[in-house]
């Protein structure tokens, strides 16, 4: 059956492992701890994009690094969520470094496998509104060139979908920085595309991050109810641990 219909969401992720996942958030917690929260961030995005997909033509996936990582990933994820590489070993245009060959070969992996359109969506933001990513979907597969951008509170971005293959949008972009959606609005209008931008939203990376992630799940307000996410924050006790900090 054709994917044309459909557009692919990959989800820029790493295996939950400890000492490897969510490092950023070590200390407050621990390796062991941060990891099980990484576990309960790709339980409940992945969730998050099934949902969508009861609303608009969406196939989840995992944007996953290195080659062969997909058993590591067994049972975090939502039923019927999908696999695209995305380690970066491609012909990429010059400037394109980085993890922005990382984001270029998953976004030409799911065009690749035929979908009508394509997103990388982040792994660190579990209680991101359902209706943006449904949002996205509908946009691009609506026809004509077009980006849709969601933009970060960091100046990064959450989300990064388009039509086409458009490799210099990850051309000379300094990753994992506070310039990152500036330079790509740049980017898209240096190409000429129509973008359309959604609401923005933040990042859990750090501490302080961390702290309004637990303050949204225990006063919910617009955002998907991410509830992996609220069960590894109860196990840990993540009270006790930010005043043991």
């Amino acid at each position: 059956m054709s994917n044309a219909h459909l557009c692919a969401i990959g989800v820029m992720a790493k295996a939950p492992q400890a000492g490897r996942s969510k490092t950023r958030l070590c200390p407050p917690l621990t390796p062991e701890q941060a990891a099980a929260l990484s576990a309960g961030f790709l339980r409940d995005v992945t969730e998050n994009i099934a949902t969508a997909a009861q609303l608009a033509p969406i196939q989840g996936l995992i944007a996953h690094a290195p080659a062969g990582s997909e058993p590591l990933f067994g049972g975090h994820l939502a039923a019927g969520t999908g696999f695209v590489l995305a380690d970066g070993a491609i012909d990429a245009p010059s400037g394109v470094v980085g993890f922005g060959r990382c984001l270029l070969h998953a976004i030409q992996g799911m065009f690749d496998a035929g979908f009508g359109a394509a997103c990388v969506l982040n792994s660190d933001s579990p209680t991101l509104p359902t209706a943006y990513l449904a949002r996205a979907a509908s946009i691009l597969l609506s026809g004509g060139d077009r980006v849709v951008l969601g933009p970060a509170e960091d100046g990064g971005y959450y989300l990064l979908g388009m039509t086409a293959p458009h490799a210099r949008l990850f051309a000379n972009i300094a990753w994992s920085t506070d310039t990152v959606a500036a330079a790509t609005r740049a980017r898209i209008a240096a190409l000429g595309l129509e973008v359309v931008e959604l609401p923005p939203w933040y990042d859990v990376d750090e501490a302080a991050a961390l702290d309004r992630l637990t303050e949204e799940l225990a006063n919910p307000g617009d955002g998907f109810a991410a509830p992996a996410t609220a069960e590894v924050l109860r196990r840990i006790g993540l009270g006790m641990v930010r005043n043991a900090a």
